[in-house]
């Protein structure tokens, strides 16, 4: 459990990038949930999936050239590693990870894969009335319908992962009194000296905006 005192210091460990895309990312899933929801606003529901898909796209270049925190290497490990901190949350402890601990790994990689497959999935959809993905002729009727039954389900199991997201930001918060929101605000987290062995590697923000344009480019070059 960390202290609020006066020998905290804080430290950067989520870069301009990733803040941007977390936050917009929270806005566009809640717009896409309303515009479904409303028929005369499909056209926008279908510009929000090709946003959601650039930011994913983004993510995913994101987590080879970003910062040290937000690679997939540093913060994608094995089930034994989650296991293991399981266990010790289990036991009242708390192990110190700068970035994403080993659970919460696991937790932004699934929620990435259904980001992926909502959007994905919605290129090919159709309301069999006047709304259909840019890709749907690529495939049969049938296969459409298939993957519209998919999208729509897929929404209830990307529901079903922002509330296991949410639970969890919410159990350390008021358990283990550790304020996740605060740093992916802010970028900082305050800690007590003992646990800042060095500051992460942080990313170039243009690289983050070269990464961007790139997922950018192949969203339009699928759609076009």
């Amino acid at each position: 459990m960390i202290k609020n005192d006066e020998t905290l210091q804080a430290i950067r460990v989520w870069d301009l990038p990733t803040r941007l895309f977390h936050w917009i990312l929270v806005a566009l899933i809640i717009a896409q949930w309303w515009t479904a929801e409303q028929s005369s606003t499909m056209d926008y529901h279908v510009w929000g999936g090709y946003a959601v898909l650039t930011l994913v796209l983004f993510r995913l270049i994101w987590g080879f050239v970003g910062s040290e925190t937000v690679l997939f290497s540093d913060f994608v490990r094995g089930p034994g590693a989650a296991l293991l901190y399981a266990k010790a949350l289990m036991r009242g402890e708390t192990p110190h990870y700068l970035g994403h601990n080993p659970m919460g790994g696991w937790s932004i990689l699934a929620l990435l894969i259904l980001l992926l497959i909502q959007a994905g999935t919605g290129l090919f959809a159709n309301d069999d009335i006047m709304i259909e993905g840019p890709l749907y002729a690529w495939v049969s009727k049938d296969t459409s319908d298939w993957l519209t039954t998919l999208h729509r389900f897929n929404f209830n199991l990307l529901l079903a992962m922002i509330a296991v997201h949410l639970s969890a930001v919410f159990f350390y918060l008021l358990v283990k009194r550790e304020n996740l929101i605060h740093p992916m605000l802010s970028g900082r987290k305050h800690l007590p000296p003992e646990q800042i062995d060095r500051a992460p590697r942080m990313a170039n923000p243009w690289l983050g905006l070269a990464a961007l344009a790139v997922a950018a480019l192949a969203v339009w070059l699928l759609v076009r």
